[in-house]
C-alpha cells in the first residue's frame, strides 16, 4: 500500500495509570491510515511499561491488544514495526503507560479510499 508518509500521532506523553486514552484518532471515512512504526521513549528515572489496543475510542477490550506490558528501560526506547497495519475510520489506537514519562510517536501513511 502506498500513500503519503507522515507522523500519524505524537510525539505525546502517554497517560499514566490508564490504558484507555486515544493515542491515534482516525480521520474521515474516506481515508485509510497505515501504521508502520510505533516509537516509545522513556524519559523518566525508572523502567516503565505500556499497553496498546486497536479498537473503539477509549476501549481496551481483551483480544484487541497490539502490545501488552512492554517494558521500556530508563533512557531507552522500544520500536514496534508493522507490515502495513491498516486503520479504518472506526479504528482507534488506544493505550497508556505505568508512568507519565513514556512518549509515543506513531508513523505511517495515509491514502484516500478508492
Amino acid at each position: 500500500m502506498s500513500g503519503t508518509p507522515k507522523t500519524l500521532a505524537g510525539p505525546v506523553a502517554m497517560a499514566n495509570g490508564t490504558y484507555a486514552t486515544d493515542i491515534f484518532t482516525p480521520p474521515a471515512s474516506t481515508i485509510l491510515s497505515i501504521i508502520n512504526q510505533i516509537h516509545v521513549v522513556n524519559k523518566g528515572a525508572g523502567a516503565l511499561t505500556f499497553r496498546l489496543y486497536r479498537g473503539a475510542t477509549t476501549a481496551n477490550a481483551a483480544g484487541t491488544e497490539l502490545a501488552y506490558n512492554i517494558s521500556v528501560a530508563v533512557g531507552s526506547y522500544v520500536d514496534l514495526y508493522f507490515n502495513n497495519l491498516v486503520m479504518k475510520s472506526t479504528d482507534y489506537l488506544v493505550g497508556g503507560a505505568s508512568g507519565a514519562d513514556l512518549v509515543i510517536t506513531v508513523t505511517g501513511s495515509q491514502q484516500v479510499v478508492p
